[in-house]
């Protein structure tokens, strides 16, 4: 997949340079710049990688769940992966002059893309012929290679900001990158669906705190997205008509739980919402990815997604930044594609101001849920609290 050096555009107009390399590896490492000197080319970033690694392989495997159908990631190398670290050996910062290389060789960056080194899937790895794919021996017990593969989405060079720092311009940016990306590694062999997200905070387990996020890679469908792909089919050969459809249409009508509209996407707050705080952003049309969305749909979500932001770190009083995953849905790739549709959902683990909702028996054990509040509520919160000012 990799290149070295090899520039290329992607964008209406040229929006956005790429400049593909490889780390000392073997993981791929592509830059997305939309500042001169780098997107006109007069400069070049930095393409070498001083560091002494060994070679990128990975051992993991999934097994699934003969009760559930379930799959489960077996990703043991994991455990130990890069927790906390000082300011000086932030992984994901720039490599400054007489301070340890990072994870990018350039001293700046605008954007920038790389395989991740601790991945939970990942294509670096020589599966033999004869691989068992049973658990001793057991046909009920099924086992495969985790075969995918996870990127690194650095939005900002600067530790100190989040998402929500961006401008509309840098916003812009990343999501015309998580279209580059989800295009690419939906045509991996294999891949069912392309999954952008962001984890944001250490209540909820953020081992690195510089601005960044993720692209998982699947080689099946994930439970949420598996029960999406079976409601859409009924829904279809129940009334003929898409699922996706009705649920905007009825959270139009009724307009309580609505938080924003714009031309092309509408906020709102789901009407079985469990979460806390839950937000969801859907394309006002039959969208199913971001490489699906036109030039003029990606300007609209840059400046609503900074604003639901905003909305949601003002949603309890006394708290500076809220707790979040941000998971952008996405279509899967193949056949199941025509049930799915592009949509963010986004929440927090917080119930109020510094306390989180832990997950006890029902929820943990039964995945039967009990919320704390009302979407109501919370649509009404988000409504009131102060947006992105202009």
């Amino acid at each position: 997949m990799s290149d070295n050096g090899t520039v290329e555009y992607t964008g209406e107009d040229k929006l956005v340079r790429i400049t593909r390399t490889t780390l000392a590896d073997g993981r791929d490492l592509i830059y997305f710049d939309d500042t001169d000197p780098y997107l006109s080319g007069e400069s070049t970033r930095e393409l070498s990688d001083p560091r002494d690694l060994p070679e990128a392989s990975t051992l993991s495997e999934m097994r699934r769940d003969p009760l559930t159908g379930d799959w489960t990631v077996m990703a043991a190398h994991r455990m130990n992966r890069t927790f906390m670290p000082p300011a000086n050996e932030n992984p994901l910062a720039p490599s400054k002059e007489g301070q340890l290389p990072t994870e990018v060789p350039a001293d700046d960056y605008n954007v920038v893309v790389f395989e991740n080194r601790f991945p939970s899937f990942s294509l670096h790895m020589d599966v033999p012929d004869d691989y068992d794919t049973t658990v001793d021996g057991e046909e009920i017990f099924v086992r495969q290679p985790a075969k995918a593969r996870c990127e690194v989405v650095c939005f900002d060079p600067d530790v100190n900001h989040s998402f929500r720092d961006l401008s509309v311009k840098r916003a812009r940016t990343v999501i015309e990158v998580w279209a580059n990306r989800t295009k690419e590694l939906s045509a991996i062999d294999g891949i069912r669906q392309v999954f952008p997200f962001e984890n944001r905070g250490a209540e909820i387990g953020v081992t690195l705190q510089h601005p960044h996020g993720q692209i998982y890679t699947y080689p099946y469908l994930p439970a949420r997205t598996a029960a999406i792909v079976r409601r859409a089919k009924a829904h279809r050969e129940d009334t003929g008509r898409d699922l996706f459809e009705d649920v905007l249409a009825a959270e139009k009508r009724s307009g309580k739980r609505i938080v924003a509209e714009t031309e092309y996407f509408t906020a709102f707050v789901p009407a079985a919402a469990k979460w806390p705080v839950e937000l969801m952003i859907m394309p006002n049309r039959d969208a199913k990815d971001f490489a699906d969305l036109t030039g003029k749909e990606k300007d609209d979500l840059a400046v609503l997604y900074l604003d639901m932001l905003a909305k949601v770190d003002n949603f309890f009083e006394g708290v500076e930044k809220t707790p979040y995953i941000a998971g952008w849905n996405q279509a899967p790739v193949g056949e199941d594609r025509q049930y799915g549709r592009f949509h963010l959902q986004l929440f927090s683990l917080m119930r109020s101001p510094n306390r989180m909702k832990f997950l006890a028996g029902s929820e943990s054990a039964m995945g039967a849920w009990i919320s704390d509040t009302t979407p109501e509520r919370i649509a009404e919160t988000l409504r009131n609290a102060p947006g992105r000012s202009k």
